[in-house]
């Protein structure tokens, strides 16, 4: 049976990140940057540019995410940390049309991107990465958690669109649906406190 556990994305770890995040999709282009970076900033700067901004984030802490490693490798990634540090989701159509919460609330936290390396896709890794991420949270003092995921709950959805994660993995895990902000996407919530 296989081992599997989470650890914080601290620096001594960037290697582990980067495996995951080389490990297919848009993760080595993207860097998990999308979520912190304006968009003008996020159009004019290089994947290069982006990983070095990662670097930094993750050097001067708090961890911005969670790896999930089996058997001892690297094999997924989460981002989760206090939404108003994830600049992106101000603009963001979803989270205005959908989140109950003032953005500039310290207390929520957001779940915003995930990257499973290929082999490690459809095992599960998900459903772990959103626990360590709900228990990470918890620990930072997050009074609320937000996510918006793909709704998948009547519709098969690509792999690619399920960077944010599936719906259901997150109603499973004890969120629930807050908004349907667009067709194919909802924002999910779960109190801490």
């Amino acid at each position: 049976m296989e081992e599997i556990s989470t650890r914080p994305a601290t620096i001594d770890r960037w290697h582990d990140l980067q495996d995951v995040l080389n490990g297919g999709g848009d993760g080595k282009s993207c860097q998990c940057m999308w979520p912190v970076m304006q968009g003008a900033q996020w159009r004019t700067c290089s994947a290069e540019e982006r990983r070095s901004a990662l670097h930094d984030e993750v050097a001067s802490g708090p961890a911005p995410g969670i790896i999930a490693y089996v058997d001892g490798v690297p094999a997924g990634w989460v981002r989760v940390g206090p939404r108003p540090h994830q600049r992106r989701l101000e603009k963001s159509r979803i989270v205005k049309a959908g989140s109950r919460e003032p953005f500039e609330e310290a207390g929520v936290w957001a779940i915003t991107c995930f990257s499973i390396r290929r082999e490690y896709r459809r095992t599960g890794l998900t459903a772990t990465l959103i626990r360590a991420a709900v228990e990470y949270a918890k620990n930072g003092h997050a009074a609320t958690i937000e996510a918006y995921p793909v709704d998948n709950r009547e519709a098969k959805t690509s792999s690619a669109s399920l960077f944010v994660g599936p719906a259901t993995t997150f109603l499973h895990e004890g969120f629930s649906i807050v908004a349907h902000p667009t067709p194919n996407r909802v924002v999910v919530s779960l109190t801490c406190l």
